[in-house]
């Protein structure tokens, strides 16, 4: 009989939040009938308990209740048996009676009832000190929820940590353009749901998307199961007939939705963003609009995968007397409608079939269309996920090679045969196949940094190859070690080390800090000695900056004269040469930089260098240390090329 008052309790509970007028319930039947609630027995509901019947009452209210709903519909809306008679103690004013209409009374019964289940009871709470006040010593531990005492002072969630040290990836990256290449065998990996996830939380995060997918594991594996009539493969890249054209066109279709659900899917899962029936934004303290808000003029905020011909494209042609027929290469990416999109907080969605100005439809290689996207769009990042996952390490010393420069990625192609293709595809050597693993994932690594450096001199900053795994992405891009490959552009083209020839040009460019006593006196001749430690960033045969390198024991290196020429300031050619200075210090397994500063101290803080002491220098350098001058000592620790790339993405945006 419990379980029946408490159904009827929830009855009740839904009348008050749905706003149903009425319904009536029996053992066999439930009816409408307006403002009248009936039910085979009765049912009283006190403030402090619930009246229950007995066994014997209980089986005589059920029995009554089928005689009554099989005779009429009719008599069971006035179905009403009487209560049992009660002691005048047991009686309540806060009583509601099943057969008659419930009032306002009864639902503040009821709801008070409801909300007296959830209270927690003040007699039980207590106040316990977790041993930590601002008197004491200072914990970088953070206390975990639920310890108490001295314990709660030692634990150190990872979380924490994790987070701050993300912070400054999070802010650099917002509102930045990243354009996505998404395989099509991710749609039958076991992760692929989270990967969806993981991008929708970068948009979350501020970035704004392009999703460029590609459908040839779909071809391959259709094409394998029912083989046409003609299928040519030349140089690795498909010669589309009017019936394959016909099946890219279906597999298209296919990832495109698969794609559009998924995602979908996950941006209602990770968005947030409720509407509003004011369609402008406005300022949270002066309530003015905010004409640059992503969301002006729309009343759905929530983030929507949009797809279109966003590109068009062109035949490949005839090349080597071979008839590419409906195969093609991207000719103009419509930018202006794609930054429409990101306007109003959308994600852009690009497959591998473009359509020419005369209507033909093109099948093109999609990771060329990621590349020429990325780069008319001057995105910040364009990201390659691979299939097998593969990275780079060095041969004697088995070290993983986690970035590379452009020229680097230049080079490795070119040692293992691999050419990239102005339309749109690449082909590899085979007299020179011996310098590669014959192997699927190999290969496919070699295409992959071909497409990102094809991105790289289109525009982009930087490009990512990142393996299929569970959190992949969001380890690359919010964290300082990162998961995959990162290949960047040279932005150190045109520094070089000095040579004898450059002396006039250092010694102009330093006299005025000297004349200021920004600079300690560096005569010619002193300049001459010492040449082979300096390094000259140039513009035009013009020495721009200059900066100098010193080796001391103890893995320790010393940066001085950094100097950039009035007219170049502000361009980040200081930001240049620092960074390339610091990457000749990892180098050469120097990890502890300093410098010695009298007027641009907050210049070096704001790079990441700590105050330091005399006493932190090596010795040789503590030894002849000016203390008339007294320069303040700034040290910074680098241990990875990754410290470095992280410290690059705040002056090269």
């Amino acid at each position: 009989m419990e379980g029946g008052i408490q159904m009827t309790l929830l009855l009740l509970l839904l009348v008050t939040m749905t706003g149903v007028q009425s319904f009536s319930t029996s053992s066999h039947i439930a009816m409408r009938r307006p403002q009248t609630i009936t039910h085979s027995s009765f049912l009283r509901i006190k403030a402090t308990a619930a009246t229950t019947l007995s066994e014997e009452e209980e089986e005589s209210a059920d029995s009554t209740a089928d005689k009554n709903a099989t005779s009429s519909v009719d008599q069971a809306w006035s179905v009403t048996q009487k209560e049992p008679a009660q002691d005048a103690d047991s009686a309540s004013p806060s009583v509601v009676e099943i057969g008659r209409p419930i009032d306002v009374s009864d639902v503040a019964t009821v709801s008070s009832q409801v909300n007296s289940m959830f209270a927690i009871d003040p007699a039980e709470i207590e106040i316990v000190p977790l041993g930590i006040n601002l008197t004491g010593p200072y914990e970088a531990s953070i206390p975990v929820n639920g310890n108490v005492g001295a314990e709660a002072a030692t634990a150190s969630p990872s979380f924490v940590k994790m987070f701050r040290g993300s912070a400054s990836y999070i802010a650099n990256h917002r509102n930045t353009l990243v354009v996505y290449h998404l395989p099509g065998e991710l749609l039958e990996w076991d992760g692929y749901r989270d990967l969806m996830d993981d991008i929708a939380l970068t948009w979350l995060l501020g970035l704004k998307i392009v999703l460029c997918c590609g459908c040839r594991h779909q071809i391959n594996s259709r094409l394998a199961a029912n083989p046409p009539k003609t299928d040519q493969m030349q140089m690795g890249l498909r010669v589309t007939d009017e019936e394959t054209l016909r099946m890219v066109k279906e597999e298209a279709g296919y990832v495109r939705f698969e794609v559009e659900r998924q995602m979908a899917r996950s941006l209602r899962r990770h968005g947030g963003f409720s509407r509003s029936s004011n369609p402008t934004t406005t300022h949270p303290n002066n309530g003015q609009t905010n004409p640059n808000s992503p969301f002006q003029d729309r009343q759905d905020m929530d983030g929507n995968v949009v797809s279109g011909n966003f590109f068009s494209a062109q035949p490949l042609g005839i090349l080597d007397g071979v008839d590419y027929k409906y195969t093609g290469f991207p000719r103009k990416i419509e930018t202006d409608k794609i930054r429409q999109v990101h306007a109003t907080h959308d994600i852009v969605l690009l497959t591998s079939l473009g359509v020419s100005p005369s209507g033909e439809v093109f099948n093109v290689n999609s990771e060329a269309l990621a590349a020429t996207a990325a780069g008319a769009l001057d995105a910040s990042k364009v990201i390659f996920f691979t299939v097998h996952g593969t990275t780079l390490r060095y041969k004697d010393t088995e070290n993983v090679i986690q970035s590379l420069r452009l020229s680097d990625a230049r080079n490795l192609l070119q040692h293992c045969g691999v050419e990239m293709h102005g339309k749109g595809f690449a082909s590899i050597d085979k007299n020179k196949r011996h310098h590669v693993e014959h192997s699927e994932s190999s290969v496919e690594t070699l295409l992959k940094i071909g497409w990102s450096m094809t991105a790289l001199q289109k525009g982009v900053k930087r490009a990512h190859i990142i393996a299929p795994s569970n959190g992949a992405l969001l380890q690359e891009l919010y964290t300082r070690d990162g998961s995959g490959i990162l290949i960047s552009r040279d932005l150190y083209d045109g520094i070089r080390q000095a040579t004898v020839g450059d002396v006039a040009g250092i010694y102009d460019l330093i006299t005025p800090l000297i004349k200021v006593g920004t600079l300690v006196d560096r005569p010619r001749e002193v300049l001459e000695r010492d040449i082979q430690s300096y390094y000259v960033y140039t513009r035009d045969n013009l020495i721009v900056a200059c900066g100098q390198l010193k080796r001391f024991e103890n893995s320790f290196a010393e940066i001085g004269c950094l100097v950039v020429s009035k007219e170049y300031r502000s361009q980040g050619r200081g930001d240049a040469m620092l960074g390339y200075l610091e990457r000749l210090c990892l180098q050469s397994g120097a990890t502890k930089i300093f410098v010695l500063s009298t007027q641009t101290m907050e210049w070096f803080i704001e790079r990441g260098f700590t105050a330091a002491k005399v006493e932190d220098l090596p010795p040789t350098r503590a030894a002849v240390y000016n203390h008339v001058r007294r320069s303040k000592i700034y040290l910074k620790n680098v241990d990875s090329d990754r410290d470095l790339d992280a410290s690059e993405l705040w002056w090269n945006r």
